[in-house]
């Protein structure tokens, strides 16, 4: 008898998997809307599992109150899918794809979650996260039709334009679209006590190194991790905290005194831009340009440097990463090269997602500021002083080959992905951070 956390794979259950959209995606979708000018909307099905019709033969016992006193001692064999079942997500997807493909949608040869309609030159796009819906397209009739044949198909308990996503707020205007998490922030500042900081201009000091500082005080390790967790949540609108949140989170294992006062002027940072978001310009042409740069052995810990990688839809920023790499690079160029080897992989993805949408793209642009790691991806003889570099980073070469993506130089000053790579000074910081498009809604909306 299933009580969901008691199913036994290959008796209960084959499969729970269930694809979700990447948040990558959902804002690729905000950035063609924003651009194409439509509005896009939101459904959230009601019980959503409850709709899921499973293969498998389960069966549950009799619910408290609801016995039947004839057979108190039979047990329900299910039908559908269940709240607690590890199947249920599966089970839901599976019903809302065959019902869409069902009404003529066709499914996104990358995201699985993306499903497009086309009605002579009228399209619509619905992208689906669980039991939240969203869609929009460029006619009235068919977001309409869509609405009334969803409507009819399942119960739903929310319709209307969006505004609200993930934890993310959506404000939808004629001049674009802007995405924060406003209410989140303030919600942040008053769960840790910061509601009453002193504001400050940046989130880390640019004389800021840190380390495990193995003789500082141990702080409570529960409070440390709750407030990363939390802070790696608002990065989803706020590129501009997403290296200094990245590097304190390394030292999660045993936190000190210096971890948990960096985590907090990044407290202090927010409380000064709380109303900062994500800008997506009704005015931005649909081309594809990636940034990637990398702070040669950053890390003080191993010497392993930092790759900063950014990508962009037209004006509008659409994916971004700071993380550390693997090995440890032998010299700047090696540490770029391998930076944009990462560049090189997300702006794949991105062009394989947008020929969904009916877009293509070729010869994209990798703006990288060191011309030894370009002249690496354009060179084909294997140099003692680069064949140190592992097999998998060489696929760049591959795609430059191809004509995929160009790498081209882009001068220090203005390589946006510094911000993700090292601290920065006050007027760098706050340049880089309007350049991408984070900015106060004043003036917008």
């Amino acid at each position: 008898v299933a009580q969901g956390f008691t199913q036994v794979e290959g008796l209960d259950f084959e499969e729970t998997f269930a694809p979700v959209a990447r948040l990558e995606a959902i804002r690729i979708l905000l950035a063609f809307a924003a651009s194409k000018g439509f509005k896009l909307f939101q459904m959230d099905v009601k019980s959503a599992f409850l709709n899921g019709v499973i293969e498998e033969e389960v069966y549950v016992k009799q619910p408290p109150g609801f016995e039947n006193p004839k057979f108190p001692n039979h047990v329900f064999k299910l039908d559908k899918a269940l709240y607690g079942l590890k199947q249920a997500p599966r089970a839901w997807y599976e019903r809302l794809k065959t019902f869409l493909l069902q009404n003529g949608f066709e499914m996104g040869a990358v995201d699985k979650t993306l499903f497009t309609l086309h009605s002579g030159i009228d399209f619509l796009l619905v992208q689906i996260y669980v039991d939240d819906i969203i869609f929009g397209g460029s006619s009235h009739a068919l977001v309409a039709q869509f609405s009334d044949v969803m409507s009819r198909e399942f119960e739903m308990s929310m319709m209307g334009e969006l505004t609200f996503f993930l934890g993310l707020q959506i404000k939808q205007t004629k001049e674009g679209i802007f995405v924060h998490q406003t209410k989140y922030s303030k919600e942040l500042l008053k769960k840790f006590d910061m509601a009453d900081c002193k504001p400050i201009a940046t989130p880390m000091a640019t004389t800021s190194s840190l380390g495990p500082d193995e003789d500082g005080e141990e702080v409570d390790q529960r409070e440390y991790r709750s407030m990363i967790g939390s802070l790696l949540y608002l990065t989803a609108s706020r590129p501009d905290i997403h290296f200094s949140v990245c590097l304190c989170a390394r030292f999660q294992a045993s936190p000190r005194t210096s971890h948990r006062q960096a985590v907090k002027r990044i407290f202090r940072y927010i409380k000064s831009t709380l109303e900062y978001g994500i800008w997506y310009s009704c005015s931005s042409a649909l081309s594809v340009r990636a940034f990637s740069d990398a702070d040669f052995a950053g890390c003080k810990i191993d010497r392993k440097s930092t790759s900063g990688t950014c990508h962009f839809l037209g004006t509008s920023l659409v994916s971004w990463s700071s993380r550390k790499q693997s090995s440890v690079a032998q010299s700047t160029a090696e540490a770029e090269y391998v930076a944009a080897a990462s560049a090189c992989s997300q702006v794949l993805w991105m062009i394989s997602t947008l020929k969904d949408y009916g877009l293509s793209f070729s010869g994209v642009p990798l703006l990288c500021d060191n011309t030894s790691a370009i002249n690496i991806a354009k060179n084909p003889v294997q140099h003692s002083r680069t064949k140190h570099i592992e097999i998998r980073y060489h696929f760049l070469r591959d795609n430059v080959e191809k004509g995929t993506i160009v790498l081209e130089f882009v001068e220090s000053e203005k390589q946006l992905a510094d911000i993700f790579t090292k601290p920065l000074d006050r007027s760098r910081f706050e340049f880089l951070r309007s350049e991408l498009g984070v900015i106060h809604p004043y003036g917008l909306i």
